[in-house]
């Protein structure tokens, strides 16, 4: 599989219609976040010997926000960085197959957090999010703060069941999925759209089905047209975490058979999307919220409505998935903190 069909639905699907804007100053990230990541051993030699490397993730943050503040915009794309990274580690023992493992990284991870600061020589993963907590959490309420440690936490479950699948070789059914997919799925990062932004949405909002429904569907557009990019990477490591595999599985498709599928259920969960937003205003009368309030959920739903094209774009530039793809070894420095 490739993503061809991803990019033919821009031509059939009108959500996907409009190609996603360029942040103007893109040129300057690049530099930014390879120096960045480089600096910090996420990144190690040549980037183009590494998924991470090649992944390009200051192009997806810059078609994301393309008019945000370009440091805002910035410190998103060192967190994209920061999450492929620690999703590069759990592709690979010890990680892998193991829950507890991934408990364990993770235990580490969120006490650095909590700490405010990295133990004495700690590697890559734990000193970076340190630092990346420290400057998007400064400016944030106690809320959104728990909301974000919620989220991880979500993430943090997503994998280690998604590594104990692997152990046992459970195929998730097509009801287990979806929810699974998105908690795997860096949950944590649609939190990260309202301090680029610099506002923050009251949570009774956050709560409402209507929200929930146009939140949920986004991150499903996403996490599935990565499936469809990533797949043959996924097959080739008999990981079947991914929904074209999950479908093919469930209903005997071919691999052309499920692509389709997969693609089909983009389009209604994209419509699903468009549907909510479209409801939303009546909605935010009924809760009454300010004119302040009012405006940051309408930057916030462009944001998420915008990103399924955006990513898309990304994934037609970017060479993480693409030919010499396939996973470096794991390095012992990103495993360090099991240590």
């Amino acid at each position: 599989m490739d993503i061809s069909l991803l990019l033919s639905m821009t031509d059939r699907v009108t959500a996907l219609a409009t190609p996603s804007a360029m942040h103007p100053e893109s040129w300057q990230l690049c530099a930014q976040v390879e120096t960045w990541a480089r600096g910090r051993g996420l990144v190690l030699g040549d980037p183009d010997t590494s998924p991470l490397g090649r992944a390009r993730c200051e192009r997806l943050a810059a078609r994301v926000f393309p008019d945000a503040d370009l440091a805002a915009v910035d410190l998103f794309a060192r967190w994209l960085t920061w999450t492929l990274a620690l999703d590069d580690t759990m592709d690979h023992p010890p990680l892998a197959d193991s829950g507890s493992a991934v408990h364990a990284l993770y235990d580490d991870l969120t006490r650095a957090m909590r700490r405010g600061h990295a133990r004495p020589g700690a590697r890559p993963l734990e000193a970076a999010l340190v630092e990346l907590w420290d400057a998007t959490s400064k400016g944030m309420s106690r809320d959104w703060r728990r909301r974000f440690m919620l989220h991880l936490e979500a993430h943090r479950d997503g994998c280690a069941e998604e590594a104990v699948n692997r152990r046992i070789r459970h195929v998730p059914t097509e009801a287990e999925y979806a929810p699974l997919r998105r908690r795997a799925c860096g949950p944590f990062l649609y939190d990260l759209v309202e301090p680029v932004l610099g506002v923050e949405l009251p949570a009774r909002l956050l709560r409402t089905p209507r929200w929930k429904t146009l939140a949920h569907s986004v991150a499903d557009v996403v996490a599935w047209s990565n499936d469809l990019a990533s797949h043959d990477l996924e097959a080739d490591r008999g990981d079947m975490h991914d929904l074209p595999a999950v479908l093919g599985r469930a209903q005997g498709l071919d691999p052309p058979e499920a692509a389709a599928a997969v693609a089909a259920r983009i389009a209604d969960r994209l419509e699903e999307a468009w549907t909510a937003a479209r409801k939303l205003p009546e909605m935010l009368d009924r809760l009454e919220l300010t004119v302040a309030q009012r405006a940051a959920a309408a930057q916030v739903v462009k944001v998420l409505l915008d990103t399924p094209r955006a990513h898309m774009d990304w994934l037609a530039e970017s060479g993480r998935y693409g030919p010499g793809g396939t996973p470096a070894p794991p390095r012992l420095d990103a495993l360090a903190s099991l240590r």
